[in-house]
C-alpha cells in the first residue's frame, strides 16, 4: 500500500500496460515530451520511446481514425482526448467505426482499444472544457464506458479497458486527478470490471453515483448521518456494462433511491438509471425514484460553475423528499439547498 495520486496511478496504469504488453501504443496531443495537459503521461516517452508513446496532429478525428486503423491491425491504441469536448469532432469516427466495425465484421474484427477522455468540471475551466458527455457514448452501441472514483480504480480500471477486447471510452474526471489515497497497485483489490461497489453501506436510502459525483455523494451520506440517516453509496465505476444486479440489490433492501450526476438532467445517465430502478423495484420502493443533477444549460462560466453542479446541499434537498413519514426520529436535512 503506498499514498498516490489519481493522476499517479494512471500514469502508472500506463506505464505497467506498455512494459507488459508490446502492442500497447499511448498517443494523442501533447502526451509525448510534455506528457499531457495534466502530465497523465509524464515520462512514458523518455522511458518507452517515440515509437511507443508520441504526439499527434491537433486533430481528434484523425487520432481516433489512426487508432481504429492500428486496432485493426493488432495492435491496442491508448489515445487521449485531452478535453472532454475536444472529443466531439471525433465522435464521428467512434460512432460510426468504433463501436460498431464487430457488429459490422460479425465478429471477424474487433477493436481493442481505449479513448481517455478527461472529462466534467469542478477545475473552474471554461466551455469546452468541462462537459459530462458520458450520456453520448452510453447511449452508443458497442463502446464499454467507464469512470472511477478512486486511485484504487483509476489503476485497476485502467489496466482493465487496457486489456480488453472491445473498444472503452474511459472518462477521468479531471477534479479527482489530484485526490490522494492510500491505494494497492502491485495486487488486486478492486472489484472486477462491469460491477459496481458499495462505498458506504446503508439501511434508509441509496444514493447511486458514478466518477465525479461519488465523493459528493459521500459526503451528504455523512452529512445525513448526523441528522439520523444511513444512506448506502452505490459507485457504478463502469455505466456499460451496467451492473443492475447491486443496484437493485440496494434499492430493495432501502427502498429509496437518489442518482446523483454531475451532467446535466435530461435524456442523462441518471434518468437511465432511475428508469431501471423502477421497472424492477416498484414493490420494494416507499418513494420515487429521484435525480439530482447539472442544470439542462451549456457549461457556465468559472465563477458559477459551484451553482451549476450538484453539492451536498442539493443531495441533501432531494433525500429530504424521500418521505420518511415512518420515520419521525429523522429531521429535515435541507441546508439552504435551492
Amino acid at each position: 500500500m503506498s499514498t498516490v495520486s489519481m493522476a499517479q496511478a494512471l500514469n502508472t496504469a500506463l506505464r505497467d500496460a506498455l512494459r507488459d504488453d508490446e502492442r500497447v501504443l499511448v498517443f494523442g496531443e501533447d502526451v509525448g515530451p510534455l506528457g499531457g495537459v495534466f502530465r497523465i503521461t509524464d515520462g512514458l516517452t523518455r522511458d518507452f520511446g517515440e515509437e511507443r508513446c508520441f504526439d499527434t496532429p491537433l486533430a481528434e478525428s484523425g487520432i481516433v481514425g489512426l487508432a481504429v486503423g492500428m486496432a485493426m491491425g493488432g495492435y491496442r491504441p491508448v489515445v487521449e482526448m485531452q478535453f472532454d469536448a475536444f472529443a466531439y469532432p471525433a465522435f464521428e469516427q467512434i460512432a460510426s467505426h468504433v463501436a460498431k466495425l464487430r457488429n459490422r465484421t460479425r465478429g471477424k474484427l474487433s477493436l481493442p482499444m481505449v479513448i481517455r477522455v478527461p472529462y466534467a468540471g469542478g477545475i473552474g475551466g471554461v466551455e469546452h472544457h468541462c462537459d459530462s458527455s458520458e450520456a453520448y457514448y452510453a447511449h452508443t452501441p458497442g463502446l464499454k464506458v467507464v469512470t472511477p472514483a478512486t486511485v484504487e480504480d483509476a489503476y485497476w480500471l485502467l489496466r482493465d479497458a487496457i486489456a480488453d477486447p472491445d473498444p472503452v471510452v474511459f472518462l477521468e474526471p479531471k477534479k479527482l486527478y489530484w485526490a490522494k489515497a492510500e491505494a494497492a497497485l502491485e495486487r488486486r483489490a478492486a472489484a472486477p470490471f462491469g460491477r459496481a461497489a458499495i462505498r458506504r453501506p446503508g439501511r434508509d436510502a441509496t444514493l447511486v453515483a458514478y466518477g465525479p459525483s461519488v465523493p459528493v455523494a459521500l459526503e451528504a451520506a455523512s452529512a445525513a448521518a448526523e441528522d439520523g440517516l444511513d444512506l448506502e453509496v452505490v459507485d457504478l465505476r463502469t455505466i456499460v456494462p451496467f451492473d443492475d444486479e447491486t443496484v437493485v440489490a440496494s434499492v430493495r433492501r432501502t427502498g429509496r433511491c437518489v442518482v446523483v450526476q454531475e451532467a446535466q438532467g435530461f435524456a442523462g445517465v441518471g434518468a437511465e438509471i432511475a428508469a431501471r430502478v423502477q421497472e424492477r423495484c416498484f414493490h420494494s420502493l416507499a418513494a420515487p425514484v429521484l435525480r439530482v443533477a447539472g442544470f439542462d444549460i451549456p457549461y457556465p462560466p468559472p465563477k458559477l460553475e459551484h451553482a451549476h453542479l450538484p453539492g451536498v446541499d442539493r443531495v441533501l434537498d432531494a433525500v429530504d423528499r424521500l418521505q420518511f413519514d415512518d420515520r419521525p426520529d429523522v429531521r429535515h436535512l435541507t441546508r439552504g439547498a435551492a
